[in-house]
């Protein structure tokens, strides 16, 4: 197959951890040609959506995860209908230029490509607000732009959690013990003084233990979640807050979690997705760009990224 992943730049890759790299070299290894862009080369030309496109092959020593040069790459152009399978893996901020990425993979998937995940998809679910679907896994929370709202919620359940919508990587959370100390300053930060709507959810305790990143592909889960735990004085388990990443075999509460949502969620074009729990608690369904491939199989053995690629062949199959 020739597949394309539309992603951040290669040059930024850190493939020893990079979930998008594990996708890639288990493609390669099975014989799949390689292609790579960024959502600023998409453009919709002549009645069809296309992109400036970089062919690439992966070199060196594939043992040695830390090596500079990993990847030789040429240009090319080609309609995205001229591949068999796309993936779309670009990070957040899922901003309006995002949007617009999803609107422009729509017109090439009505034109016969294959995109993974499902670019509808994609935009309609908010991986913080997706929770909403599924209340019966969730701990109490809020969404409210009201000042108001959000002090009496704290009022209500005195440990809480604010975040804003579209943060990711633990960007932009904060916790406010019963003293409610800053509540006001970061009421305001946060909602822009009341022009952005922000999450409060009632803190979990078990997020000593870990925030867990559950992997759903194909609507199945990966039998090994990775719980992230904070470190220090820490609140934030998100590795890129500086979390420890624990493997773990799933719990028979993340299970009943996964075997839940991951029909209903494949059903919908989302062929990878990750789910977070704390403890019994499902706090965010993850579209964009899931990741701790690399984490879970290195310490258990589980071939995530072949889990993947079998899931992919057949979806473009």
């Amino acid at each position: 197959m020739d597949i394309l992943f539309i992603a951040d730049p290669l040059e930024r890759f850190k493939i020893y951890k990079d979930s998008t790299y594990a996708m890639m070299a288990e493609a390669a290894k099975r014989g799949h040609t390689l292609f790579a862009c960024e959502p600023q080369h998409l453009a919709w030309v002549n009645g069809q959506v296309e992109a400036d496109v970089r062919r690439f092959t992966i070199v060196g020593d594939t043992a040695d995860l830390h090596r500079e040069t990993w990847f030789d790459a040429s240009a090319d152009s080609r309609a995205l209908t001229g591949f068999d399978a796309v993936v779309m893996r670009k990070d957040p901020p899922f901003d309006m230029e995002y949007v617009t990425s999803t609107w422009l993979l729509e017109i090439a998937e009505r034109a016969g490509a294959k995109i993974f995940n499902k670019p509808q998809s994609i935009r309609d679910h908010s991986e913080k607000l997706a929770i909403g679907e599924f209340p019966q896994f969730v701990a109490p929370t809020l969404v409210t732009r009201s000042a108001a709202r959000l002090r009496k919620f704290h009022e209500e359940h005195q440990d809480v959690i604010l975040k804003p919508l579209d943060g990711m990587g633990g960007m932009g959370v904060f916790r406010v013990k019963a003293d409610g100390m800053n509540l006001g300053s970061i009421i305001e930060m946060l909602s822009h003084d009341g022009a952005r709507s922000v999450m409060a959810q009632k803190f979990i305790p078990e997020i000593k233990a870990g925030d867990k990143r559950i992997l759903l592909i194909g609507g199945e889960p990966v039998p090994y979640s990775l719980a992230r735990i904070p470190q220090g004085n820490e609140v934030r388990g998100n590795l890129a807050a500086g979390g420890l990443g624990v493997a773990q075999p799933l719990t028979a509460r993340d299970m009943e979690i996964a075997k839940a949502l991951g029909p209903t969620l494949a059903a919908r074009g989302l062929l990878l997705v990750g789910l977070d729990a704390i403890g019994d608690w499902l706090t965010e369904v993850n579209v964009t760009s899931p990741t701790c491939f690399r984490e879970i199989m290195e310490q258990t053995g589980f071939d995530v990224a072949a889990m993947f690629i079998d899931a992919l062949e057949r979806a473009a199959a």
